[in-house]
């Protein structure tokens, strides 16, 4: 799979919850890599910004699925972390406001407040049973990925803060959006 595969708000999918995966065979390990290639597609077109994670929703498979890359601050490890049926079975710390963007919200990015540690059950590709606890960068993409497979985008928090969007400029660095833009951009952030 590649960028191409990923779709973009407003398709109807993203809005949509993912079902549970029952069954771990050679189709979802298929399934993880298409994930991974499309993210690092995507990631090979945008020279200011990293492919770190990818959930199914995004790929239009309404599975919770998602894959996370292994390491944030290097680019040429291109390995992931798949989890297959992730929960959030616990908040703790302080709710922390910081940037965000998404492959499936393409050029907008947020300040989006969330918890500073999260604790999570998952399964990895044979079905076992996962759980890990993440803080930092890494909390929050595990919250902004399993957001995905519950139909949730990051703009959702953001729907009455107009002065928190942001786009990338040519050198890479976030500016303020003006809410003129944001105006022009709701129907596809938020009715599609």
């Amino acid at each position: 799979m590649t960028r191409k595969d990923i779709i973009a708000l407003p398709h109807a999918s993203l809005r949509k919850p993912a079902q549970r995966v029952k069954v771990f065979d050679h189709k979802l390990a298929e399934l993880c890599s298409d994930m991974e290639s499309a993210a690092l597609d995507w990631e090979s077109h945008r020279p200011h910004e990293a492919g770190v994670a990818l959930a199914a929703p995004q790929i239009n498979q309404l599975k919770r699925v998602v894959v996370v890359r292994n390491d944030f601050d290097n680019k040429d490890d291109k390995s992931f972390l798949a989890l297959v049926n992730p929960k959030i079975i616990r908040y703790e710390g302080r709710q922390i406001a910081d940037y965000e963007g998404c492959l499936s919200v393409p050029d907008v990015y947020g300040q989006v407040t969330r918890y500073e540690r999260v604790k999570i059950k998952a399964q990895d590709l044979s079905g076992q049973q996962l759980r890990l606890t993440a803080g930092g960068f890494l909390a929050r993409v595990l919250q902004h990925e399993i957001d995905h497979t519950n139909g949730i985008m990051f703009v959702d928090y953001l729907k009455d803060q107009p002065g928190a969007f942001y786009k990338l400029d040519e050198d890479g660095k976030l500016v303020l959006l003006k809410e003129k833009d944001i105006g022009k951009q709701a129907d596809i952030l938020w009715h599609g």
